[in-house]
């Protein structure tokens, strides 16, 4: 709510204006002229290809994982293990690289390639979310078979195998490190890894598959509900969100990832790798780039960048990346603004407010040159 917390003002996104002579669409410019570095990340090991050394070899010699026994015998890991062999006898677990309460990730071999096994943990099947868990890995599922009958021009993990009922995926592993290793990187990627990501994003949003192959993930009329219901959003807001929203009616959806977050971008040899695939479908034009602008709040020329691309293709374009950019910064207020926050998160919570603000006098802006 605009009253509800006192966030300082900053300037950075000039407004929409319909002087003579400036377009509106080419007036909107989403700038972060704050660049603070404030977080600290772990230093990301050095990895093979085009963005780190040269390729020590193919197939599983690239990998020199340590086989743990003690990770491969937990009651959760020994449960998912049995359910990949259903599907894949020949699998050979080595390294657990997850283990959290929603997702187990083992890597291993088939013969002699490297994959990785996703399942959902057991304890995910037993919780409070776990018809959404399964919907969301279903739909996984589903859209990693889709991608078999019709080739994505990105790189992405081939799938080997997969199994509905049991909520279980096999991999291709793909050499590489993430962009980033949290999910609101201080140290940002290199201006380079930045450029290959949003070619990559892009190149998705240009694709354009059959449109019975995919659905529409985001009902944005009931999000804008349910944020104005937790008062993230003022009777003001929500009014403004509706408004560019209806002009929107007749603009094409746009195949996004739906999840494109840095640790979601593997930077492998062969180029960007996306992963991660739970929420891919239609959106409005520019919710992947909304998503990264987000949590690239250190960069400020890679917002710059973003939003030049958001906007190229004119008003309505603008428009479509204005509302998806004021839910995503929602939707990450209600995961992070939390009681007992460290001072870590704490500044990032304040950066989040920052950029909510800079969203909703954009908003505004653009409804009153419509």
């Amino acid at each position: 709510m605009d009253g509800a917390v006192a966030r300082p003002q900053r300037s950075g996104l000039r407004p929409p204006t319909a002087g003579a002579g400036r377009p509106a669409q080419r007036a909107v410019e989403l700038r972060d002229p704050r660049g603070r570095t404030t977080l600290v990340t772990r230093p990301m090991p050095e990895q093979p290809g085009r963005f780190g050394r040269p390729v020590p070899g193919r197939g599983a010699e690239a990998f020199v994982d340590r086989v743990d026994p003690a990770a491969l015998q937990t009651p959760a890991v020994r449960a998912v293990l049995a359910n990949v062999a259903r599907i894949c006898p020949a699998f050979l677990p080595r390294q657990v690289l997850r283990e959290g309460t929603r997702h187990v990730l083992v890597a291993g071999t088939i013969g002699r390639a490297p994959v990785v096994a996703k399942c959902l943990a057991p304890a995910a099947l037993r919780g409070p979310q776990a018809a959404q868990l399964v919907d969301r890995f279903h739909h996984e599922v589903a859209v990693y078979r889709a991608f078999v009958r019709h080739r994505p021009p990105v790189r992405m993990p081939r799938l080997v195998a997969a199994d509905h009922d049991r909520c279980v995926l096999v991999l291709e592993r793909v050499p590489g490190r993430p962009a980033a290793r949290e999910r609101h990187p201080a140290n940002a990627p290199t201006p380079g890894e930045v450029r290959a990501v949003l070619g990559a994003v892009r190149t998705l949003n240009l694709w354009r598959p059959p449109t019975d192959v995919f659905d529409q993930p985001l009902d944005y009329q009931t999000e804008i509900a349910r944020f104005h219901s937790l008062g993230l959003l003022t009777d003001r807001d929500a009014g403004d969100l509706r408004a560019l929203l209806h002009g929107l009616a007749a603009v094409p959806r746009q195949l996004c990832h739906g999840d494109a977050l840095l640790g979601n971008m593997l930077l492998a040899p062969s180029g960007p790798v996306l992963l991660d695939w739970e929420q891919a479908g239609w959106y409005l034009p520019g919710y992947d780039l909304a998503v990264l602008w987000s949590v690239l709040s250190g960069d400020t020329a890679a917002r710059r960048q973003i939003s030049q691309l958001a906007q190229s293709g004119g008003t309505l374009a603008r428009d479509a990346f204005l509302v998806n950019l004021t839910l995503v910064l929602m939707r990450e207020l209600r995961i992070h603004d939390l009681p007992g926050a460290g001072e870590e998160q704490r500044i990032m919570i304040r950066r989040l407010y920052d950029d909510a603000s800079l969203a909703r006098r954009a908003v505004r802006a653009a409804v009153g040159t419509r």
